[in-house]
């Protein structure tokens, strides 16, 4: 089967359960009911391709099919950028209480977080790849800890409210701030869009792509930013969905047997369309919110993460 019609179907079962999503027991409500459920399927889309475009980029750029851009630590940057402000001053903060200065606290702190990271890291002058992924891990591990304490000694009334952040939900998105992430999201696309042949060839090693003309510091460099603005993004808009990006990418690697990034990108985003859109029909249709999505997504990401290690140790 040719990859096109494998993305013609991806696309066609991702229209079926939006429009199961939409129109399965409207009751005539269209007024109230219509909008919020295109307002959340825009927010499911956009969140679905972000992750699945910054994921396979970044796993490109470090050739390992196993990372995920949130080994950087911007999802335990987000957690405790949450819990400090509701620790501090509370969770009737203006913060935590508005969600458009929520969405752009959070996405301004973890891109500055991000882009002053990659700016020391690589101004030390040949560091590789990996190093940055080890400070990353480092950094993640530390933030982490640190939100866990905060989370010990915090009010129990105010520790619901951090609860609330912790896991991804699409059950209260603001409209608003999906159509301001639609803009950030489409541009970074559109200039990201102009460098995919080049991951092609990133694909093949750094010394590879540096024979064949590839600026490779200064495409990684812009391949990293473009995966830390998508990351915040998305999880300042829905909250953090740890394994969802693993997933997507190596079904995407495995579904399409090409080393062309246009279609693996693509190929992952249809696929992150179908599994969030299609699960979130199966959470408010058939388990009628006993559980929430992004639950269901890192219980099978957390599975499906150990299944890849162990057939690594096999490999290797």
């Amino acid at each position: 089967m040719r990859n096109s019609i494998k993305l013609a179907i991806l696309l066609g079962v991702a229209f079926i359960f939006s429009a199961l999503y939409i129109f399965q027991g409207l009751n005539g409500n269209y007024d109230y009911i219509l909008p919020r459920r295109v307002i959340k399927i825009l927010a499911m889309a956009l969140t679905g391709v972000s992750i699945a475009y910054s994921t396979v980029i970044f796993q490109t750029i470090t050739h390992n099919r196993i990372l995920t851009p949130s080994i950087m630590g911007l999802d335990s940057l987000y957690l405790l950028l949450q819990t400090f402000i509701i620790f501090f001053f509370g969770s009737g903060h203006i913060v935590i209480m508005n969600a458009q200065v929520n969405f752009f606290v959070s996405v301004v702190v973890m891109i500055g977080f991000a882009l002053i990271l990659y700016q020391f890291l690589f101004r030390a002058g040949g560091r590789p790849i990996y190093f940055l992924l080890l400070v990353g891990i480092i950094v993640g591990t530390f933030l982490g800890s640190i939100t866990t304490f905060m989370e010990v000694l915090i009010d129990p009334n105010e520790f619901t409210r951090v609860q609330d952040k912790m896991f991804a939900s699409f059950n209260n998105v603001n409209g608003d701030l999906v159509w301001l992430a639609l803009v950030v999201v489409v541009i970074v696309m559109i200039y990201g869009v102009r460098m995919i042949n080049q991951l092609d060839v990133l694909s093949l090693g750094r010394d590879t792509a540096i024979n064949l003309g590839v600026p490779y510091d200064k495409v990684v460099k812009r391949m990293l930013i473009i995966s830390a603005i998508l990351i915040s993004v998305s999880t300042a808009l829905v909250g953090p969905i740890t394994f969802f990006g693993l997933i997507v990418a190596n079904l995407s690697y495995q579904f399409f047997k090409t080393y062309k990034h246009s279609i693996l990108i693509t190929g992952a985003s249809f696929m992150s369309l179908v599994a969030l859109i299609g699960g979130q029909w199966i959470v408010e249709r058939v388990f009628t919110f006993s559980t929430t999505l992004s639950v269901i997504v890192n219980f099978i990401g957390g599975i499906y993460f150990i299944y890849l290690l162990l057939k690594e140790s096999r490999s290797a």
